[in-house]
Formats: structure tokens, sequence, C-alpha cells
């Protein structure tokens, strides 16, 4: 005589009690990984920025003219145009496009959508000298999410370039100095 086997599979309530903790999993890790992903896009933007500053530092020295970087913001986000002339000749449009006038030109253009939660916000328009490469005036520009962690771009008056972040408004981006 045979023994009857056991039906394989699941029953409704095991999958529904999977589920169920499985929607308890997410829900619990779904903020961290927001605040994970907001690091990321905050530190390549940053990453992004300093680097320019350096290039804008380099092109003035190889030009042997002077060479700026403004940060120009708006409802439509925030940019940072990287150009020869004057701080007010090369502002950037809603759609991220920047256009000079009179002699200055646009080395560079980086625009940062308000959709993207992530903005560049300065203190000064940084110019740098063509014979020693020193920055006029010297200034911080902050790539700031919209918790309000940011990692501030700090460039001193001979032109160097350091990273930290703050703990005024939200916590630290990690990875970086304190200010």
């Amino acid at each position: 005589m045979r023994t009857p086997r056991a039906p394989r599979g699941l029953t409704l309530i095991e999958c529904a009690i999977i589920i169920a903790i499985l929607a308890l999993v997410v829900s619990a890790a779904a903020p961290s990984f927001a605040a994970f992903i907001e690091t990321r896009r905050i530190e390549g933007v940053a990453r992004q920025l300093a680097l320019d500053l350096r290039v804008a530092r380099d092109e003035a020295l190889r030009r042997r003219s002077g060479v700026r970087v403004s940060v120009h913001a708006g409802d439509w986000g925030s940019c940072w145009v990287v150009h020869t002339g004057a701080a007010g000749q090369c502002p950037c449009d809603a759609a991220g496009a920047a256009a000079c006038a009179g002699e200055a030109v646009v080395l560079k253009a980086v625009h940062l959508p308000a959709e993207g939660r992530i903005a560049v916000r300065a203190n000064a328009s940084i110019r740098f000298d063509p014979l020693h490469g020193v920055a006029t005036p010297a200034g911080t520009l902050k790539v700031v999410a919209a918790s309000g962690r940011a990692v501030h771009q700090v460039v001193n008056i001979a032109g160097r370039v350091r990273s930290c972040t703050s703990t005024v408004d939200a916590p630290p981006v990690p990875g970086y100095r304190l200010c």
C-alpha cells in the first residue's frame, strides 16, 4: 500500500505571510537607500565642480588670460560656467545653455536641473589670474542637496581647492573633512 504524498507548493496564507515580510524589509531599507543615492549624487557633482575649478586655473595659466567660474541659479535649477570675460557676461538659461556677451567665451557649462534636487551655490564669481593662477576673490562654492547636506569647495587666494562638509544645516556627507 502506498502512502499518500503531501502536496507540494505554498498555500495562499503562506504566500501572504512572505509578501508581508518582504514589504516590511523593503520599507525599512528604502530611506537608507534614498540617502545612499543622494550621497552618491552629491559626491559626483562635487568632484566635477572641484575638477572644473582646477581646470579653470590651469586654463588661465595656459591661455595667459583670466578665466572665471560663475554660478547662476533660478527656478529652473542652477549651473556653473567656466568662461573668459567679466562676472556677469556668461549667464545660463533655463535649458542650461550658457551664452556670453561681448568677447567673453564659454569654456564649459554644467546645468543642474531643479528636478535633480542637487544645486550649486556660491558667494562669489571666482577669477583665476593668468600670471600665477591666484584666485580673486577667494570663495566657497557649495553643492547642496534638497535635504540640506552639502559639500563645500573652498578656493583659497592661491587658487587651491579643498573639499569639506558642514554640520550646520544637515548631517555631514561621509568621506569629507568637516569645514
